[in-house]
């Protein structure tokens, strides 16, 4: 697997119920989870950069990029895979997350909070990575990353039938 370098930034503090060094940890781990799932070909060192703010910030993303006007749980915004110095890490995108959306899908899930960042961050990172949940196939493809990638964490499935029904990247108030 490719070394690969997270940057954490908690841009709203009062959207986000815990430490900021205990966030970041979960976020980078989840980001590790995800590429070792699904590693992009090569050794080239990558990136990622995940914002975690609050339903503001994220619906004005969602906004202008979507067409939503809703705070929404992740949003993905992969990178052109641009010509970069040898050695240079490759920028896979940025993620952004809306803090109470997180916790309170969490809540009405029954699985502690970091559990389900870690979900949405992987499934922020595997778009991220090209994959998509557009139709069946591909969809099927992309929870089974999920799956694995959680498994590897320590964590359930979320797709499971006992699971709460919630949707990655589409949820909002």
């Amino acid at each position: 697997m490719p070394e690969v370098l997270t940057e954490c930034q908690l841009e709203e503090p009062a959207s986000w119920p815990e430490p900021p060094a205990r966030l970041c940890a979960v976020v980078e781990a989840a980001v590790r989870a995800a590429i070792a799932v699904a590693p992009p070909a090569g050794d080239t060192p990558l990136e990622v950069a995940v914002s975690l703010s609050g339903n503001e910030r994220v619906r004005a993303l969602n906004a202008r990029w979507r067409g939503r006007e809703r705070p929404t749980n992740v949003l993905s915004f992969p990178a052109p895979d641009m010509p970069r110095p040898p050695g240079e890490p490759r920028h896979l995108g940025d993620l952004a997350l809306a803090g109470p959306v997180v916790a309170r899908e969490a809540e009405q899930a029954g699985v502690p909070l970091m559990e389900h960042l870690s979900w949405l961050v992987i499934h922020g990172v595997l778009h991220l990575l090209g994959h998509d949940h557009q139709h069946e196939p591909e969809r099927r493809r992309m929870e089974a990353l999920e799956r694995a990638a959680l498994a590897a964490l320590g964590y359930a499935d979320p797709h499971s039938t006992e699971a709460p029904a919630l949707t990655a990247g589409g949820s909002g108030p």
